[in-house]
C-alpha cells in the first residue's frame, strides 16, 4: 500500500515554512513549521484536501531548528493529544527547552556577530515561535521502522550534520531529508551545517545508499546557479542536488583550512575573521542574517580544526 504525499506550506518570511503531510491509514506530518504553522497553514491546507488536523496522529520531525519544531505543541493540541511526536534523541533537549536554542547560539555564531543584545534577542525569538516545551513520544537513534498502519512503513536514517539528531524519513522511494541536504543554502545563499565531516559523510549516504526517488527538502534551495529548486525533486535532480551539496562542501572545506593553517585575522569587515574564506568563495551575502549559516558552518571547520591539532 502506497500513502500520498502532499506539500503543506505555512506563511513566514519570503519562502514559507514547508511540512509534509503523508495520507496514511495513521495519517503523519513531516515538520511543524512555527507555533502559528498548525492554526494559519496546515489546518487549512488540510481542510483543502479534505481531511482534518484531528486525524494526525503522527509527528516527524527532522531536526530540531525551531523553523521545524516550532509548532509541535500547537499541532499536538490541535490533533487532541493523539499523535505521537518523534524526534532523535540528539536534538530533542530543542524540543524540551527554550533555553537550549539560546545556549546553541551561545555556544555557536554568537561569537562572531557583532550583536550586544543577540542572546536576549534569541531568548525572545525562541519564546515567540515555540509554541511549546514537550518530552518526544519517540525518540530516534536511526535504523527504526515505524508503522502508520496498515503496511505502510517509514524507515529512519540518522543523517547529522546541519544538526547532531537530523535525520530522514524514507516512505519506500520518496526521502524527507528536511534541512540535513544544503545544496548552496537558502536565503542567506550559503549552506548551514555544525559538523562538517558528518554532514559530508550524510550526503554520501544519501546519493550512494539511500538513493531517494524523491526528495523532500525542508526550503527551497538554491543550485549553483542561484536560481532556487522546487522542495520536491525527481531522482535526476535528487541526484545533482546532492552531488552540488558535495561539490560546494568540498570548496568550502578547502577554502577554510587554508584560511586556518595560515592562521585566522580579525579584521573590520563583516565577515571578519573568515574574510579571505568569504572573498574566496564569492561570498558577497549578509553574513550576519539569522540564522548565520555563514558563521555557523564556518565555526563547525573552526572547532573540527582546533580539536585535531590540540
Amino acid at each position: 500500500m502506497s500513502a500520498a504525499v502532499h506539500p503543506l506550506v505555512s506563511p513566514w518570511g519570503r519562502f514559507g515554512l514547508y511540512s509534509y503531510f503523508i495520507d496514511a491509514p495513521e495519517p503523519a506530518i513531516v515538520d511543524t513549521g512555527i507555533a502559528s504553522s498548525p492554526a494559519e497553514g496546515l489546518l487549512p491546507a488540510l481542510e483543502a484536501l479534505g481531511r482534518s488536523i484531528e486525524e494526525v496522529r503522527w509527528i516527524l520531525l527532522t531536526h530540531g531548528h525551531i523553523d521545524h519544531l516550532g509548532g509541535a505543541q500547537a499541532l499536538y493540541d490541535l490533533t487532541g493529544g493523539k499523535a505521537k511526536v518523534v524526534i532523535h534523541e540528539a536534538d530533542a533537549p530543542l524540543l524540551r527547552s527554550r533555553r537550549a536554542h539560546v545556549e546553541e547560539y551561545v555556544h555557536g555564531r554568537h561569537r562572531y556577530l557583532n550583536a550586544p543584545d543577540g542572546v536576549e534577542q534569541q531568548a525572545r525569538s525562541a519564546q515567540a515561535v515555540i509554541s511549546g516545551e514537550m518530552e518526544p513520544d519517540v525518540l530516534l537513534r536511526g535504523g527504526e521502522t515505524l508503522s502508520l498502519g496498515g503496511d505502510v512503513r517509514v524507515q529512519v536514517h540518522s543523517v547529522p550534520g546541519h544538526t547532531a539528531g537530523s535525520v530522514a524519513y524514507q516512505l519506500d522511494g520518496a526521502v524527507f531529508v528536511g534541512d540535513a541536504v544544503q545544496i548552496h543554502g537558502a536565503a542567506n545563499r550559503f549552506p548551514g551545517y555544525t559538523d562538517p565531516a558528518a554532514y559530508r559523510s550524510s550526503l554520501l549516504y544519501l546519493r550512494d545508499e539511500v538513493r531517494p526517488e524523491r526528495l523532500y527538502l525542508g526550503h527551497p534551495y538554491r543550485g549553483a546557479d542561484g536560481e532556487p529548486y522546487g522542495v520536491e525533486l525527481d531522482a535526476a535532480q535528487a541526484r545533482r542536488a546532492l552531488d552540488e551539496s558535495l561539490a560546494l562542501e568540498a570548496r568550502i572545506r578547502a577554502s577554510v583550512t587554508g584560511a586556518l593553517d595560515a592562521g585566522l585575522e580579525e579584521t573590520g569587515s563583516v565577515y571578519s575573521p573568515f574574510e579571505k574564506v568569504a572573498a574566496e568563495l564569492g561570498y558577497t551575502a549578509d553574513p550576519t542574517l539569522e540564522p548565520s549559516p555563514f558563521f555557523t558552518t564556518l565555526d563547525g571547520y573552526r572547532s573540527r580544526y582546533t580539536q585535531q591539532i590540540s
